[in-house]
């Protein structure tokens, strides 16, 4: 996750949880999102750009799969002989609701239908870092 500080919030359903020493543990209702990529798409550097920069989402991490495949059913997988494939790409980026929405919404130009997912999550915060 990047040093930006989470943008998550507290949602009037959000009860403190247990301390720990002199800490206490909230959770946060945030929308996790999920980006299904490819190596071949050249969208991910301006994608995590408008991201980091003009969305300032809470964090965001980009996986390289080592199999996959999509709606062709072409399946993509590395083997020891692939020096460069087109392996699948996971981006996945987390906020409170309404900022996940507006990104998701901003995010739609440089992605194929179908190719984001998303679904509520709970943040785990403690009294050490208080989010924006």
């Amino acid at each position: 996750m990047s040093k930006t500080q989470c943008n998550a919030a507290p949602e009037a359903s959000s009860e403190p949880g247990a301390e720990v020493g002199a800490t206490e543990q909230t959770l946060l209702w945030a929308t996790m999102v999920r980006v299904y990529l490819s190596e071949s798409d050249h969208g991910l550097k301006p994608l995590l750009k408008c991201l980091h920069d003009e969305l300032k989402v809470c964090g965001a991490t980009v996986t390289r799969g080592v199999a996959g495949f999509g709606a062709s059913g072409v399946v993509h997988s590395a083997g020891l002989v692939d020096l460069s494939s087109d392996l699948p790409l996971v981006l996945e980026f987390f906020d409170r609701p309404d900022r996940a929405r507006a990104a998701i919404e901003r995010i739609k130009d440089f992605v194929e239908p179908g190719h984001v997912v998303s679904w509520s999550v709970n943040v785990e915060c403690n009294g050490r870092r208080k989010p924006k």
